[in-house]
């Protein structure tokens, strides 16, 4: 990583407030409830006569601790090339008034169109306005870049769902997750009650927090509640309308994370001559952002080579806000890096359409006789974090004790190597034991001393055979042929290897085990996996070389870190109760310690989630996160504390959702709120309407 200290344009920076007005409709005299607020922003500019382009970067994250560090890295290197680089909180979250809305509501979008429109009238912008994020802030700019508010020309999305239903957490092929919706739904709670600072907010930050807090709603429930793909999802994305996205798009995903398959649909549905794809072997990162610097221990799974991001999203800001010819558009519509079972032999490739011509689809037969498939309740824990971030026992290990517990099948990759570039998919003829269940679809790549590589995976829900809007029961003991695609591959088979194909009937705790006994028969005889293959480079015309400079960034913040003597969990431990038959997965996957910023605050985030699971007891599963959260300001006599837990259990009739929240100031509890809501599913469907049942406490 180089640091970069000069710049073509000196930069100041200040923080303000962007007033907006209430929303079309809403009341005025009601600001907790849309009317008129500020949204807390930090700016930084170029010093310069002339007026600049504007790069906006909008999330609930909070700029003044939890994100001061990476902004710190970007926002000034921007300003540093003639941008105005803009940081913004949205409303309720940071020291942003108003309370904080649903996780897709549609003020959040009116606030970042109406935010964009104020950015573009200012005096020191020539109206041109550009907006990136990442995760959550990059499914914002896309669902805004839908809206094609006049000034936005072009967007930079990095890990953004174009489709929350499908690749965001809380739903896998039609089936309920586990990891991905209790995760997100725990961590959405614990993050959202944090308080406004008094340094940046004054004496308002108490009455600011409390309406906050009056506000809050889990969000595991109303996700459960909506278990098809239904207009509540629709109306979250932009994929059942991908044309709407007027501006340029630079879709950005790791290989890691669940969203490439976002990537490889927008390079697909947009305009080749406003569209480029991004993926490499990052996890849920920026990509010019190393996580080994953090890690506890080094290990080549982990690793994630960085690329100078930055110069390249610049090139991208110069063609289309700038009229600058930089090349972008002489780059190939997708730019991926090929992995292999060894990820130093890895190399870039790239693809001028989408789908390439170049890629065939190759059927590989499924061999020999039919099979029950009848995975015990704790096959996954070996899945790996549902969305990794770097961190050491994020990616999946070795998975031959995963494939023990599947039925697999396996083709020899020969003399030449074989690259796959796109979506596998697999034909299964099935017969369920009972009315239902889940059937998990794992590609591997097994080397010739045994070690299996996970490569990619894919669920079906079996009700949503039929399509993720409709529930269609699966009749008891009949047999039928489904078919679905696994999440997006960008991997070379060496010669020597094996191309694995592992079903299982269980992946906890990824996805919630299915209460139907007994799994289902898988028949070969009428079963294929669909491979798209493309012929390496020197098969084809030679293409052009993908290359990326050196990832720099500008001076960070320097928020120092105490070193701790306490002995620190495992940030991934599997235990086994024999006698019980129980087995607990215990993660640590946020654990950062306490942060010292510049101006005094020391801020302290820690989570551990537990997933148990009996064996030979699917409704035994359980799902728990503890979060707490501190920041204090030792000088100001400022010492504020969240804490709290979530807990999801499987019912024979739906699911049980538990959530606490207590907030301390000082020694006293300022606000404590339970909820327990139970939302029922038909029988037969882990789809279909669902009923929530609602109890709760406040204090």
């Amino acid at each position: 990583m180089r640091i970069r200290t000069d710049f073509p344009y000196e930069t100041v920076h200040t923080d303000l407030r962007i007033p907006l007005p209430g929303p079309p409709g809403m009341p005025q005299d009601l600001p907790d409830a849309g009317g008129p607020v500020g949204l807390y922003a930090r700016v930084w500019r170029p010093v310069t006569d002339e007026p600049v382009p504007a790069l906006l970067e909008y999330a609930p994250h909070r700029l003044t601790d939890a994100t001061a560090v990476r902004d710190g890295e970007r926002h000034p290197w921007y300003a540093g090339h003639g941008y105005a680089s803009v940081r913004v909180d949205v409303r309720g979250h940071g020291n942003s008034e108003g309370v904080p809305g649903g996780e897709y509501d549609a003020i959040e979008l009116s606030d970042g169109v109406a935010v964009i429109e104020w950015l573009s009238r200012q005096p020191w912008c020539s109206g041109r306005v550009g907006m990136f994020g990442i995760g959550t802030g990059g499914r914002s700019a896309l669902r805004i870049a839908a809206l094609a508010p006049q000034p936005l020309r072009a967007v930079v999305v990095v890990d953004a769902s174009d489709d929350p239903y499908d690749n965001d957490g809380p739903y896998l092929g039609g089936a309920v997750a586990a990891q991905g919706l209790h995760s997100t739904a725990a961590g959405r709670l614990a993050l959202a009650a944090r308080p406004p600072d008094p340094l940046h907010t004054g004496d308002e930050w108490l009455a600011m927090w409390l309406a906050r807090l009056e506000a809050l709603t889990p969000m595991a429930p109303t996700w459960l509640a909506h278990p098809l793909r239904d207009e509540f999802w629709r109306s979250a994305g932009v994929s059942d309308d991908t044309a709407a996205v007027r501006a340029a798009v630079l879709a950005v995903s790791g290989l890691h994370t669940p969203y490439r398959d976002t990537v490889l649909r927008l390079v697909e549905r947009l305009p080749a001559d406003r569209v480029r794809g991004l993926i490499g072997p990052w996890p849920h990162q920026y990509p010019d952002r190393d996580p080994d610097r953090d890690s506890e221990r080094e290990h080549p799974r982990e690793r994630a080579p960085a690329i100078g991001f930055l110069q390249e999203t610049l090139r991208w800001w110069d063609h289309w806000l700038k009229d600058k010819d930089t090349g972008v558009l002489s780059e190939p519509l997708l730019r991926c890096r090929l992995g292999t079972a060894d990820p130093s032999r890895g190399h870039w490739t790239g693809a001028d359409a989408w789908p390439p011509p170049q890629v065939t689809v190759v059927p590989y037969a499924l061999g020999g006789g039919p099979v029950l498939v009848d995975s015990p309740p704790r096959t996954g824990t070996d899945a790996g974090r549902f969305l990794p971030v770097g961190h050491d026992g994020d990616l999946p290990p070795d998975q031959r004790e995963e494939d023990a517990r599947s039925a697999c099948f396996e083709f020899p990759v020969g003399d030449d190597a074989l690259a796959v570039l796109g979506r596998p998919r697999v034909t299964l003829r099935l017969r369920p034991a009972a009315s239902g269940g889940t059937v998990v679809a794992r590609l591997c790549d097994v080397s010739p001393d045994g070690l299996s590589t996970l490569v990619t995976r894919g669920a079906l829900n079996l009700a949503a055979r039929r399509g993720p809007e409709r529930a269609a029961p699966w009749p008891a003991g009949t047999v039928e042929d489904v078919t679905f695609d696994l999440a997006a591959a960008c991997h070379l088979f060496e010669p020597g290897h094996r191309i694995r194909l592992a079903v299982s009937s269980a992946y906890w705790p990824w996805i919630w085990p299915d209460p139907a006994p007994g799994g289902f028969t898988l028949d070969p005889a009428g079963s294929r996996l669909d491979l798209p293959v493309r012929p390496e480079p020197e098969e084809m015309e030679p293409e052009q070389p993908v290359r990326f400079e050196e990832p720099e960034h500008s001076a960070a913040p320097p928020v120092a870190v105490p070193q701790t003597l306490d002995e620190q969990p495992p940030r991934l431990l599997l235990t086994r109760d024999v006698p019980a038959g129980r087995w607990t997965l215990a993660a640590t996957p946020h654990r950062g310690g306490t942060h010292v910023h510049p101006d005094g605050l020391e801020y302290t985030q820690e989570c551990h989630e537990t997933y148990t699971v009996q064996d030979d007891a699917p409704l035994s599963a359980r799902a728990r996160a503890e979060w707490t959260i501190r920041l204090h300001r030792p000088e100001a006599a400022w010492d504020v504390r969240v804490g709290t837990r979530s807990e999801i259990s499987r019912e024979a009739a739906g699911f049980l959702t538990r959530d606490e929240l207590v907030c301390r100031h000082g020694d006293e509890i300022v606000f404590h709120r339970t909820w327990e809501k139970r939302v029922s599913r038909p029988a037969g469907r882990t789809g279909g309407p669902a009923r929530c049942h609602d109890r709760g406490a406040a204090t």
